[in-house]
């Protein structure tokens, strides 16, 4: 069995990480996967190597399936309206084909 869905994409600081998974499951999504990132933007370079202090200033990137687009903008959104003004952020929609073994989903 397939399921048609929408993944989230959210890269953002690490210091954010429990904020950030806490509004998704607030939202009603029903998992997330998290993982260290790096990278450049407007904000400059963020590494996802050993910082000199802990690694509090590193990025990680949630990616998070939903049954609909909409409870994904309404994810981006709450993040976005919470976060993005202070801390570096992005947030992006991709159409999922196929999720495979939906009954997990």
């Amino acid at each position: 069995m397939t399921q048609k869905a929408s993944k989230l994409v959210i890269v953002t600081e690490k210091v954010l990480l429990n904020k950030v998974a806490k509004i998704i499951d607030e939202v009603g999504a029903t998992g997330y996967t998290v993982v260290a990132a790096g990278g450049k933007g407007s904000r400059g370079v963020r590494s996802s190597g050993q910082p000199a202090v802990g690694d509090t200033y590193t990025n990680v990137k949630f990616e998070v399936l939903t049954p609909s687009r909409e409870m994904a903008v309404q994810i981006s959104d709450e993040v976005a309206k919470q976060f993005f003004e202070d801390y570096s952020g992005i947030s992006y929609v991709c159409d999922v084909m196929e999720v495979l073994h939906a009954h997990k989903f």
